[in-house]
């Protein structure tokens, strides 16, 4: 009798150990999540800040726009290319570290751009702060990914959400900063404060174990949810859809990263008065960054692809209204919220289709290699825009070919193409 109630109490003991680990392991998920967030807000700076410091840079030392957008494209090309390595790295070993590594580097990029000394090698160190902010980036979204198979759009969302608002908070600040204290002094201020916020987060992370365990609503036992299939890098780039995903993330964002880069010089060729301009300044990225919480919980509720074509269509849409109805302030005002309500979309819906199509072990190092399509995007929006404002004296041809594409987007994304891999 007596070995048997010690059995029982022994068994009661392992049933709610079961219990508990789980428990644990979703109530930390929510502090990576807020602290992916603060993350996300603060590298913001280098993509959303940027047309404020161009601006600035071509009053003060007359840089071209190509040799401007050339800054924009370097940067991009760091802040993506070095995501696929680091993800790796992240994916194999620990998140931790990796991030740590990152948050100097986000630092370190802007207090050596306070040196300022020309062109090529300010965009060396504007790249730098890129490789670190890319790599925090893809961490924090695979964050989300990882922890939150239940609600991987919406968790996803909110992450990206940082990314895209995190200037409302930041803009005006930092325009003040420019006016007062001039373009050196605000690097260095602002590099000073990333390594404050940033390294102590950064010893935050860390990615769950592989079976990742969410307690059941209304019950003490955990469930295990079904995942995708885990595809190795290489599995992943032999489906078609994968291509699919590549080229329409690479031209969709490119009509955020056009605002992102050259929203002063936009509001300047549409006559936007400067109290419309003073509101972009926070209304832009809060839509920008809405746009994928919104995105993320539409997607959990009738799919990815079904999402992808709604935000695509609306987006192309806009953005020829803008270009033709754009010189009555209130529209132009209007049509830029709108485009950045459905332009940060893809910011979202593709690491989760990313998760959702090739599983979420491998999801840092496959999402690192397809966000190589901001790249590209960079490539449009940055030195290809500049170019052919300077060859044709107007950013309409560039939003015109952009949101065209933005339509073949919505198209491609149709259910019957945008689907899992073997469905």
């Amino acid at each position: 009798m007596k070995n048997e109630i010690i059995g029982s109490i022994d068994q009661s003991f392992r049933e709610a150990s079961m219990t508990q680990v789980p428990m644990i392991e979703t109530q930390y998920r929510w502090l990576l999540l807020l602290s992916a967030f603060v993350v996300m807000m603060v590298i913001s700076i280098y993509q959303y800040s940027w047309f404020l410091f161009s601006f600035k840079i071509q009053a003060d030392y007359s840089w071209s726009l190509a040799s401007l957008g050339l800054v924009y494209t370097i940067f991009h090309y760091t802040s993506t290319l070095i995501q696929p390595f680091s993800g790796y790295i992240a994916d194999t070993f620990s998140p931790r570290w990796v991030a740590l590594c990152a948050a100097l580097l986000v630092g370190a990029g802007f207090i050596l751009c306070s040196i300022f000394p020309s062109v090529w090698p300010f965009s060396i160190y504007y790249g730098l702060g890129g490789f670190g902010g890319g790599i925090l980036y893809g961490i924090s979204t695979a964050t989300a990914i990882k922890w939150f198979p239940d609600k991987r759009g919406f968790a996803t969302g909110l992450v990206v959400f940082g990314f895209g608002a995190g200037t409302a908070l930041f803009n005006l600040a930092i325009e003040k900063s420019l006016l007062l204290n001039g373009l050196a002094p605000t690097f260095r201020y602002l590099g000073i404060i990333m390594l404050a916020v940033l390294i102590p987060l950064s010893l935050v992370y860390r990615y769950p174990k592989d079976n990742l365990t969410i307690p059941s609503k209304g019950s003490d036992n955990p469930k295990k949810l079904k995942e995708a299939h885990d595809f190795r890098p290489l599995a992943m780039l032999k489906t078609y859809q994968w291509y699919l995903i590549y080229f329409s993330f690479s031209v969709t964002i490119s009509i955020v990263l056009i605002f992102g880069a050259q929203m002063k010089v936009l509001a300047v060729e549409f006559g936007l008065p400067d109290g419309y301009f003073k509101s972009l300044l926070i209304c832009f990225p809060l839509a920008n960054g809405l746009s994928r919480v919104i995105a993320g919980y539409v997607s959990d509720i009738i799919g990815r692809a079904k999402t992808m074509v709604i935000f695509y269509s609306l987006l192309g849409i806009s953005v020829f209204t803008l270009v033709f109805l754009g010189n009555i302030p209130i529209l132009f005002f209007l049509f830029v919220i709108i485009a950045a309500l459905l332009g940060g979309a893809p910011f979202v819906l593709y690491p989760t289709t990313i998760g959702d199509f090739y599983g979420p072990k491998y999801s840092t190092t496959n999402y690192g290699i397809t966000y190589t399509a901001k790249s590209l995007a960079g490539l449009i929006s940055g030195w290809l825009s500049g170019y052919l404002v300077m060859q044709f004296g107007s950013f309409k041809l560039p939003l015109i070919v952009i949101a065209l594409l933005s339509l073949v987007s919505a198209l491609i994304s149709l259910p019957k193409f945008m689907k899992a891999p073997g469905k």
